[in-house]
């Protein structure tokens, strides 16, 4: 697996982890889930992502582009088995983001949850807290 920059692949705990930094802005998210689109069609196991997004310095997205990744995303995982995808939220935009990308791909294989303590986010997906920490 070739992983993009600001991505970790833990192979034991079977969980990637993303932390964008600087600007979240629509290129950088269609090349994570262009990522995330191959990886999970070549994974033999599924994996659980966590998105750590406290080290972002703005955030540079549109409802209609949040709503059509969230949409692709629950159509294009309809078929795999279910995950568990976490993300760290440090502000008001980012969870606004993250709460309509959970609504969006609720009840689908995709099970997106909205944390602000790494605790709260490792005991979730059951992975040692100093793993989420990075």
């Amino acid at each position: 697996m070739e992983l993009p920059p600001e991505v970790t692949f833990h192979r034991d705990l079977r969980l990637l982890v993303f932390r964008p930094q600087g600007v979240l802005n629509e290129e950088r998210i269609d090349r994570i889930v262009e990522f995330l689109d191959r990886e999970e069609d070549r994974a033999q196991q599924p994996f659980n992502r966590f998105t750590d997004n406290s080290k972002l310095d703005a955030v540079d997205l549109e409802f209609g582009f949040i709503f059509r990744v969230s949409l692709h995303r629950r159509l294009s995982y309809a078929s795999h088995p279910r995950v568990k995808s976490a993300f760290y939220v440090t502000s008001p935009a980012v969870a606004h983001i993250v709460k309509l990308h959970a609504m969006l791909t609720d009840r689908s294989p995709l099970q997106v949850r909205m944390f602000e303590d790494f605790a709260s986010a490792g005991k979730w997906l059951g992975v040692p807290v100093t793993t989420l920490k990075g």
